[in-house]
């Protein structure tokens, strides 16, 4: 894109958590992937394996999923939305040539192509001030959380708000027609300030959305990264892997560890890292849970989503790394838990 310097976007600058409140950003999210899934068997094939509904998937609309092995655990979350005849899941980047390799084994005899298109698009998170979101794009803003704008040049997708923003991920192509389409986003650095992506993860932190990568990949059934709650399972759907037994967590008996939302104040990411245990001070000698995702909050503590069990959340005495390690002080989540076994 003529006179569009992805270098801007390298910057380690941050603003304040009162201008980040107050003002509107843009940060490139190069830590996602994109996959492509078409051909005549494309949804049914996909509705076989993820956790959610992708054969009544309509245009305008996406979803969360979980990706299982046979044990329920989650290889991976997608965030799934369909344009015209292909389906796009985004993952994390760290994944993808394993996923990728994964799902064209089970494809077998069916009519379905699976490409990775992550170097076809750029994707760019946004944070935007209610009032000024009508100025910042010219192309019809999603109203509803998980709305997809779509055409052959770009996705536009509203996610969750946050941090007294409306929030949106754009996806670009960066093809000569996608600089044409989007001669606005020249000015985006007049009008968005460039921030790095911390800011957009910290917002996913915030919101209560988990997403698997390397680090923690069979490591939970998609009820403890809360995924139910967000709309990331379908229990009305057909078999996939790992369905049984997600099923049977949900129906056969009280779950006991969820996913919430912590911050540890004086903690160093290098020890506060996705797969990081915890330990509760009434059992020192077992871990409680683990760290799922976590970044420096807007004022410099450590903000994370840790799956717990909910004895030792409800106990509030937990720990990092152990029970002489930096203690985690609990936050509310943006939506409740439910569980249907009460």
């Amino acid at each position: 894109m003529e006179n569009f310097d992805l270098r801007l976007f390298e910057t380690e600058n941050m603003p304040t958590l009162e201008e980040s409140t107050r003002n509107s950003f843009i940060c490139q999210l190069q830590d996602q992937a994109l996959l492509k899934v078409t051909g005549e068997d494309a949804a049914t094939f996909l509705h076989s394996q993820l956790s959610n509904d992708v054969e009544r998937l309509k245009e305008g609309e996406a979803r969360y999923a979980a990706y299982c092995s046979a044990k329920g655990r989650m290889l991976a979350s997608f965030y799934y939305w369909k344009y015209q005849d292909a389906i796009f899941l985004q993952c994390a980047a760290d994944l993808l040539p394993s996923l990728q390799k994964r799902l064209q084994m089970f494809v077998l005899r069916s009519k379905v192509k699976i490409e990775d298109v992550s170097n076809q698009f750029k994707t760019f998170g946004l944070g935007v001030n209610n009032a000024e979101s009508a100025q910042l794009l010219s192309t019809p803003l999603p109203q509803k959380v998980n709305e997809v704008s779509a055409s052959e040049t770009h996705f536009l997708i509203r996610r969750d708000d946050c941090l007294g923003l409306s929030r949106y991920m754009l996806l670009v192509e960066t093809a000569e027609q996608a600089a044409s389409s989007f001669t606005h986003l020249q000015g985006f650095t007049a009008q968005l300030p460039i921030v790095n992506a911390r800011m957009w993860r910290v917002g996913q932190i915030y919101a209560g959305i988990a997403q698997v990568n390397d680090k923690i990949k069979e490591q939970f059934v998609p009820q403890m990264l809360n995924f139910e709650l967000i709309g990331g399972v379908n229990f009305r759907k057909g078999c996939y892997p790992g369905q049984e037994i997600v099923a049977r967590s949900q129906y056969l008996g009280k779950l006991k560890r969820r996913m919430t939302i912590a911050s540890i104040d004086g903690a160093d990411l290098a020890l506060a890292t996705a797969g990081q245990e915890i330990f509760a001070k009434s059992d020192p000698e077992q871990p409680c849970g683990m760290i799922v995702t976590a970044e420096f909050d807007l004022d410099g503590t450590v903000i994370v989503l840790v799956e717990i069990k909910l004895a030792a959340h409800e106990e509030g005495q937990v720990f990092l790394g152990n029970v002489s390690g930096p203690q985690l002080s609990f936050k509310a989540l943006p939506y409740a838990y439910i569980d249907v076994t009460e």
